[in-house]
């Protein structure tokens, strides 16, 4: 009986499926690291996310759409900074049943990305695990000196604004994953795949980032919830927020759930996967700002005012208050 096919070590491995994809700092991934050189006058931004199977993604999911999700949270934090991708490196951890049809889709995927983005990878790890697969990645940007956009720079009277729409991430999760529940069915298979898509496929906003830059006076990115997240900027700034939960951006999509199963209004709000930008800006910078939205086919939505009450906010729906047992998805 023929053996099982051998699979490549770990220096084939890298060899056969990510030095191709890896960017001119990666120096061939034949090193011990890679080298960026941020322009003069210009700092580097740095931002890290893991992700394990059966936590962020689920275990059959298509090996490019794990590999685009990977990257795509980090660019997403670089957006909501302002900053402009440089490259990044990947951990990435395999079971043992891995393959290398897995493997390549994987790496398609993530080269794929990687270019659309100008986001080369540098350099990595490659190990094997007992355990589910797990992956990280860190990822490099730049900013000028200085300029990089806190969470902590809201100010009160400043608009609250969000980017995008909200919601599709986390119903989405609901339209993908097995045991879907009775809304489902009846939703267009256009609103699924919408919802499925948004999931799978979160769209980094960087776009909007040299706008950010220019004009926001804090931002983050909606990963957690908006609920949640919009807590943590509060936090950061020291400061308040009233929010009109009416004026929230919802996809057609996200609206005809919502429809079918009211209660889904508060998955929307604070489950998470949006990926969008949560910023806030004065009055007087909204309008670029909104501009330059427009100028890269995204919505961008005032939702609120930033308040003076020290970590208050407060929401609103149809003109009376809202509260939310849970403000976002957390791991602990």
């Amino acid at each position: 009986m023929a053996g099982a096919p051998q699979r490549p070590g770990e220096f084939e491995l890298i060899a056969r499926y990510f030095a191709p994809i890896a960017g001119a700092g990666g120096l061939g991934l034949r090193d011990d690291a890679g080298l960026l050189r941020p322009a003069r006058g210009f700092e580097l931004v740095v931002t890290t996310d893991a992700l394990v199977a059966g936590v962020h993604f689920l275990p059959d999911d298509p090996p490019a759409s794990i590999a685009r999700k990977a990257l795509a949270v980090n660019l997403s934090d670089l957006a909501a900074k302002g900053a402009s991708p440089l490259g990044f490196v990947l951990s990435l951890v395999l079971p043992k049943g891995w393959t290398e049809a897995w493997l390549a889709g994987f790496a398609q995927g993530l080269g794929e990305i990687a270019a659309e983005s100008a986001c080369p990878l540098v350099g990595g790890d490659t190990v094997s695990t007992p355990g589910p697969l797990t992956l990280s990645i860190t990822a490099f940007g730049s900013v000028p000196a200085g300029r990089m956009v806190l969470r902590s720079g809201a100010k009160p009277g400043d608009l609250v604004l969000v980017s995008g729409t909200i919601g599709d991430g986390a119903l989405g999760l609901k339209v993908h994953a097995p045991g879907k529940p009775d809304w489902v069915a009846g939703l267009s298979e256009a609103d699924r795949a919408h919802l499925a898509d948004r999931y799978l496929h979160p769209r980094p906003r960087l776009a909007l980032a040299a706008a950010l830059q220019a004009h926001a006076s804090a931002a983050m990115d909606v990963s957690d919830g908006l609920v949640g997240d919009l807590a943590k900027l509060v936090a950061a700034s020291g400061i308040g927020a009233e929010i009109d939960l009416d004026t929230v951006p919802l996809s057609a999509a996200a609206r005809a759930a919502i429809m079918a199963d009211p209660a889904l209004t508060e998955l929307a709000w604070t489950g998470g996967d949006d990926y969008e930008i949560l910023c806030t800006a004065s009055e007087r910078e909204f309008p670029a700002m909104a501009a330059a939205a427009e100028a890269a086919g995204l919505g961008l939505a005032c939702i609120g005012r930033v308040t003076s009450e020290l970590g208050v906010v407060r929401f609103l729906e149809r003109g009376r208050a809202r509260s939310f047992a849970q403000g976002s998805f957390a791991h602990f």
